[in-house]
């Protein structure tokens, strides 16, 4: 029976943190013999659970297994059968009635002996134990196998417990060391009382003060909490001390370890439960100034709170290694707190933002109307406390474009516009930076989380329905970055330009929170809300270049420098003087090859389609316009854009000065092609004067016509003609008379090389000189 019973201990009560302390082999009364057995068990940790476990083999016989089991405390009788006579035969009435044969009486008695001492020791509610012995219930077991595991008195039901393997070898690794240990009992005994007092006496002795802090100390004052970091300390130390092998089986430590165990327990109740009503408290005094911030657009600061729960940092360590379950449910409530702090700050913050930018004043139906802001960037920026406000019908448009820019005026309002939503924009990303920054700082020290601050250890809700997320994004969730693109929507739906402005100073920001850690909370959400940044500004630049594509000229008038040629102009000098100096400056350049590529291709689609206007005209002043405009920003990424302009410009000018001068003596150009085309025919140069038709004669009949008076005449049309083409904004209208003057010279050189070559000493000359038509090219431009 021992060897079953050590057996039944390793393999079925040891893996179930239990003892076996009584056996008996039984079968069912009345029925076939199928043999089992029913083992008195009680747990070994408190509070102690005492149970009649039935255990049987398994049908290959091969090993046991747990069959079934009662509690000891629904046991209400047992029921020896005869008090007077061996009989093997009892009963146990639990739920029902279980009738039992035992494979000896021996067996029986000394299992019924172990479940009267248990139930004497363990249970309030007494079992009735009917027809047994009183000799039985009062005395031990005689010798035999049966008394090795009932064991004696009730104490040693307590004491007694089963020597594991590695109980085993930490007895005999003390006892290698001592030699006398199995010759000198006594000696050994007392060489562990020894070690034991030293232990006691240096090692885990908390002092009477540390005591006392942990159970009365005062939480609220300095000194109070200085005074239970100290003690907190202490009890750690002793509760961690390395004990030798087989000393944590010594009564002494024990108890002592059952009361550090306590302390701890204690001082863990007291510690939550002060934190808990400071967070309430604060909350309450944090939220009676939420009010005074709302109208000066700035965010309430929480250096208070964070310093004064600062000085429980070392305690909340302490919490976090020793009762890890009531620091994250501290955790839990400082994120539930401050969320609902955080979430009225934000939401009135970002409202107050919202109504500053939108710029207008508050309607009978309590609706924020928005205005449009567009126009030319030039002139003075008003003060924002003197911004007029105007109403939404006032406005020409709610989103800026190329050709707004072109066409509008300027005005002090639009610059102040812009001016003001940078400023606010500025703002609010300067007020978010420090508060995302000081929480980040506070958290990491408070909850001393060891790596990065926005990861945390465990805030998951008991049941498991909240996945573990970082702990700056579980405190704020989304309110800042909802906030952040809601505002970012406003803005750029009062005005489609304020997306440059945002691009710059969300990337400046998003530049400056990576530099201190790239892995933080304000970093990874304002990298979320750069995206949307971009993605407006790009949204912005294919709007213009859509805009560029659908425009449509009148035909009734001269076309003139293009709204989007200006608007260009304009968006440059606003980026650039936006971009100085900006992190994101490849996005622009990027922009700006969109643009101006678009702007081209657009130019040359209306010069196609001008039908007032000569197509050489369109092109010629556009793309004078944009060499200008391009040479005066000195946009390096557009250094080629700006030679294909000139270029452009170069041969549309040269191109419209020929169609345009044509030939203003027109027979006697006919004449010298004639003269021209005989040459290439074989004829030479000096026997041209020979054909009848070209002969001296002739030419001098050609050259009457042309006298200096007409020739005047003619150029004073031609000039009046240009005039209607050109528009007055580009101010081409000199440079190309002057370009027709150079023209003209080149022709009359012409034909004097001609009659020279062609009609030597023949004396023949034109009615006018070069000198003259100078003079009649200035008098005109001057006349006019």
């Amino acid at each position: 029976m021992t060897a079953i019973k050590h057996a039944l201990q390793r393999d079925i009560f040891t893996p179930n943190d239990e003892r076996l302390l009584s056996i008996v082999n039984v079968c069912k009364a009345g029925k076939k013999k199928k043999n089992c057995f029913l083992c008195a068990t009680v747990t070994t940790e408190r509070p102690v659970q005492v149970k009649v476990v039935k255990v049987k083999k398994t049908d290959k016989g091969d090993f046991y297994k747990r069959q079934m089991a009662w509690e000891l405390q629904d046991l209400t009788e047992v029921d020896a059968k005869d008090a007077n006579k061996e009989n093997p035969e009892f009963d146990l009435h639990f739920e029902k009635v279980y009738r039992w044969v035992a494979s000896s009486t021996a067996e029986k008695n000394s299992f019924i002996s172990c479940i009267w001492k248990l139930n004497q020791r363990y249970l309030r509610k007494k079992v009735e134990f009917v027809n047994v012995s009183p000799q039985l219930l009062e005395e031990s077991v005689p010798s035999g196998e049966s008394q090795s595991v009932a064991g004696g008195d009730e104490d040693a039901l307590d004491d007694y417990q089963e020597l594991n393997s590695h109980d085993e070898q930490d007895i005999e690794s003390m006892m290698e060391v001592c030699e006398y240990a199995i010759s000198n009992a006594e000696a050994f005994a007392e060489k562990l009382s020894r070690e034991l007092q030293v232990l006691d006496g240096n090692y885990m002795d908390l002092s009477k003060g540390h005591i006392k802090a942990l159970q009365e100390g005062d939480l609220s004052s300095p000194k109070g909490i200085e005074a239970c970091i100290n003690a907190s300390e202490a009890l750690s130390q002793c509760m961690n001390v390395a004990l030798k092998p087989g000393h944590d089986k010594l009564m002494a430590v024990k108890q002592q370890q059952h009361m550090f165990s306590e302390l701890r327990d204690t001082f863990a109740r007291r510690l939550t439960n002060h934190l808990n009503n400071v967070f309430v408290h604060q909350g309450h005094d944090q939220s009676s100034t939420l009010s005074q911030h709302t109208a000066e657009l700035t965010l309430p600061k929480h250096s208070p709170l964070h310093r004064d729960l600062l000085r429980y940092a070392k305690l909340m360590e302490w919490l976090k290694n020793t009762q890890r379950e009531k620091y994250d449910g501290l955790s839990r409530t400082y994120v539930d707190y401050m969320t609902r702090l955080y979430e009225r700050e934000i939401k009135d913050f970002f409202e107050v933002a919202k109504i500053k930018m939108a710029g207008t004043s508050k309607d009978g139906k309590g609706k924020f109307g928005l205005h449009g802001s567009s126009g030319k960037l030039t002139g003075s920026t008003s003060s924002l406390n003197k911004l007029a406000v105007s109403s939404s019908n006032s406005r020409r448009s709610q989103s800026s474009s190329l050709l707004d820019m072109g066409n509008m005026s300027a005005s002090d309002l639009d610059v102040a516009d812009r001016t003001r939503f940078d400023k606010i924009f500025e703002q609010v990303l300067s007020e978010l930076e420090p508060l995302c920054l000081a929480e980040q700082d506070f958290i990491s020290k408070f909850f001393k989380l060891q790596q990065n601050p926005t990861l945390v250890e465990n805030v998951d809700d008991s049941d498991g329905t909240v996945p573990s997320r970082p702990l700056m994004t579980v405190l704020l969730t989304s309110y800042i970055e909802t906030e952040l693109n809601s505002l970012i929507a406003l803005g750029d739906k009062i005005d489609s330009f304020n997306s440059l402005y945002m691009l710059v100073k969300m990337s400046h920001h998003v530049w400056t929170a990576e530099n201190v850690d790239p892995a933080s909370y304000l970093s990874t959400t304002l990298g979320n809300v750069l995206v949307t940044v971009k993605r407006n500004f790009d949204k912005c630049i294919s709007g213009q270049i859509r805009q560029m594509e659908e425009v449509k000229i009148s035909k009734k008038s001269k076309v003139g420098i293009l709204p989007f040629v200006t608007g260009f102009e304009e968006f440059a000098k606003l980026a650039e003087a936006i971009f100085r100096n900006a992190e994101r400056r490849g996005d622009l350049d990027k922009a700006y090859i969109k643009l101006i590529r678009a702007v081209f291709s657009n130019v040359e689609k209306v010069a196609n389609e001008s039908q007032k206007t000569p197509r050489d005209v369109v092109m010629m002043e556009n793309f004078h316009h944009i060499f200008s405009t391009l040479s005066s920003l000195k946009i390096s990424c557009l250094e080629a854009e700006r030679k294909e302009a000139k270029q452009k410009y170069t041969e549309h000018l040269q191109s419209y000065v020929i169609n345009s001068l044509g030939q203003p003596l027109e027979k006697l150009n006919h004449f010298f092609e004639g003269v021209e085309a005989r040459v290439a025919q074989g004829v030479r140069e000096e026997e041209v004067s020979y054909q009848l038709a070209f002969n001296k004669q002739e030419l001098r009949k050609v050259i009457k016509e042309y006298p200096g008076k007409e020739v005047k005449k003619g150029l004073d049309n031609l000039y009046k003609k240009v005039d209607k083409h050109l528009c007055e904004e580009e101010n081409l209208l000199q440079v190309v008379w002057h370009s027709m003057q150079d023209e003209f010279i080149r022709q009359y050189k012409h034909f004097e090389g001609l009659i020279n070559r062609c009609y030597p000493g023949s004396g023949i000359t034109m009615e006018f000189t070069i000198q003259d038509m100078l003079e009649y090219f200035s008098s005109i431009a001057q006349s006019h």
